[in-house]
């Protein structure tokens, strides 16, 4: 118990000093997963858009692998993703293994299939209500997608907020891929990483309880955005 208390009292301190080593370790760890979302969402939404309006004969195997991909261990996609960024592997060359660049893509890679998956729920009983109206207006297999995306925007935050909890609060494939270089690739979650194995479980705690209140902020943040929109509507 007096672990947590030193925890949270250690927290409140460091955010209220503005801690230099805590500003540059969240805004690193926000800077990553919000690029990872950016690039995972334009390739995820699209992709369940698709699954949604077209048919073709693989689709259900798809839309199954796509699902069993949401369970896929990230200590697996770092592993790969180590494998394939190192000097032997085929984009070594281009030297982003040990750099966020690395860590970026180990967290596209977990969270497309579960933005994508979630989205596409949404997107399919939209489809359902568009589907004769889509198709009496003749309208492009482009314009059906722009068309559900556009209207489920709202809806598809909640696929966009999963994907954002899960890349944030990951730690076996970033630690692979990333290294946990101080001052390079040191995010908030290898840092608590660090700081329980050193036995600093108060200074751990602190940095837990900050990757929190940056969850929380940031979820906060786009519910507020999302219901803003909704309320100019009207």
């Amino acid at each position: 118990m007096g672990d947590l208390w030193s925890g949270l009292l250690q927290a409140f301190w460091l955010v209220i000093t503005f801690d230099p080593e805590l500003v540059e370790i969240a805004g690193r760890s926000l800077r990553i997963t919000l690029t990872a979302l950016v690039i995972a969402s334009l390739i995820a939404l699209p992709l369940a858009a698709l699954l949604a309006v077209r048919r073709f004969r693989w689709r259900r195997t798809v839309i199954a692998l796509m699902n069993a991909l949401m369970g896929l261990p990230p200590v697996v996609v770092g592993l790969v993703v180590y494998v394939l960024l190192s000097r032997s592997g085929p984009f070594g060359v281009m030297g982003l293994l040990f750099t966020p660049t690395a860590m970026i893509i180990a967290q596209v890679i977990i969270i497309v299939p579960l933005i994508a998956s979630i989205a596409h729920q949404s997107l399919r009983e939209l489809w359902t209500e568009y589907h004769d109206l889509l198709i009496s207006i003749n309208v492009t297999q482009g314009q059906k997608i722009r068309t559900l995306l556009w209207d489920a925007r709202r809806a598809l935050l909640t696929a966009t907020l999963a994907g954002f909890g899960r890349a944030i609060g990951e730690v076996g494939a970033i630690m692979i891929v990333g290294g946990n270089i101080d001052h390079a690739t040191r995010v908030l979650t290898t840092a608590i990483a660090l700081e329980t194995g050193r036995g600093d479980f108060a200074l751990a705690l602190g940095l837990g309880f900050v990757l929190i209140a940056l969850a929380v902020t940031v979820n906060l943040a786009i519910h507020w955005l999302g219901r803003t929109e909704r309320e100019g509507r009207w």
